[in-house]
């Protein structure tokens, strides 16, 4: 045996009088595994992910007390305080309602707007980069823009309903409870449209064009187009898009905090602001993981039913 072949086989002989119980250990660490890979990612979530969800369970079962400066465990309280507490089911039904209305109108809007700019013209691809910018800017400061936009005396969205008659200019929009929410969300659907908007036309513009030619020398409208062809073929991306985009809309708080803070009264009051002020305003932080951890069961029942429904497969 050569000397280049005695050590090629050293390494291996080596592995082989290792103990059976030390190469199942190395198993993980060896060339082809996949773990060293993923351990970081398994780290993150562990840390970020599975620490705070137990913590916050745990959380849960116990309360701050100010004046002993530490937490005290109350058994199931902050539970049968939650299904008492009317404020708790207010913000719920407020969240729900801005939940379906936001929801809906960005899909119908994402899919208008998606078709309109669904060509190779020149500019188009201009105004499809343009779509991006409102994406980049942070909600607190559109809440702020649309805060001032909105103002009863100077706002420019205030002038143009009171000019066509569609607003009092006695009732201010975000001061007036049977507005208020709709101001919010107009913020909302301004900034994320485009969102929608950008998923659609990716799968706009993967669609094969056989189906459509076919559909156009038979003679079918552009609406008969759509309803038959367009949207079972995209009925896929609509449900990953509304999916990760209703997953942000109940969780929404940044919009209701700078522009409302809740109000007139609890008009605006969305379940995220009534865990962040029980949590921080009124230091109740075992009251405020319990509202969360409701949340966080609500938006995965709802989730799993959707995913179930629509058939969405990752």
């Amino acid at each position: 045996m050569s000397r280049t072949a005695a050590a090629a086989a050293e390494p291996s002989a080596y592995v082989s009088r290792r103990p059976e119980w030390l190469r199942l250990l190395l198993r993980p660490f060896s060339g082809d595994a996949a773990f060293p890979w993923l351990a970081p990612l398994i780290v993150m979530l562990l840390l970020f992910t599975i620490y705070p969800l137990i913590y916050n369970i745990w959380l849960s079962f116990h309360e701050y007390a100010p004046f002993r400066r530490q937490l005290e465990f109350v058994g199931l309280d902050n539970w049968r305080t939650l299904w008492q507490d009317t404020r708790f089911w207010g913000s719920l039904g407020v969240t729900f309602t801005y939940f379906f209305v936001v929801l809906t109108v960005q899909l119908v809007l994402g899919m208008a707007i998606a078709l309109l700019l669904d060509s190779d013209e020149p500019g188009f691809g201009l105004l499809r980069a343009l779509l991006t910018l409102t994406l980049v800017i942070p909600p607190a400061i559109t809440g702020m823009m649309f805060l001032l936009m909105q103002d009863s005396e100077f706002g420019v969205i205030t002038y143009i309903l009171e000019s066509v008659g569609l607003l009092d200019g006695t009732q201010p929009i975000l001061s007036t409870g049977s507005t208020a929410l709709i101001g919010v969300m107009l913020a909302d659907i301004w900034q994320w449209t485009p969102f929608m908007v950008l998923i659609f036309l990716a799968g706009l513009r993967s669609l094969p064009p056989e189906p459509f030619e076919a559909a156009m020398l038979d003679g079918a409208s552009p609406f008969q187009i759509f309803r038959r062809i367009t949207l079972p073929l995209m009925s896929k991306v609509i449900a990953v898009a509304v999916l990760i985009r209703g997953i942000d809309v109940f969780r929404m708080f940044d919009y209701v905090f700078v522009m409302t803070s809740g109000g007139p009264g609890t008009s605006t009051y969305v379940l995220s602001l009534y865990a962040w002020q029980q949590t921080f305003s009124f230091v109740k932080w075992g009251y405020g993981a319990t509202i969360s951890l409701v949340s966080l069961a609500i938006i995965l029942i709802v989730a799993n039913l959707f995913i179930k429904l629509a058939k969405v497969r990752w």
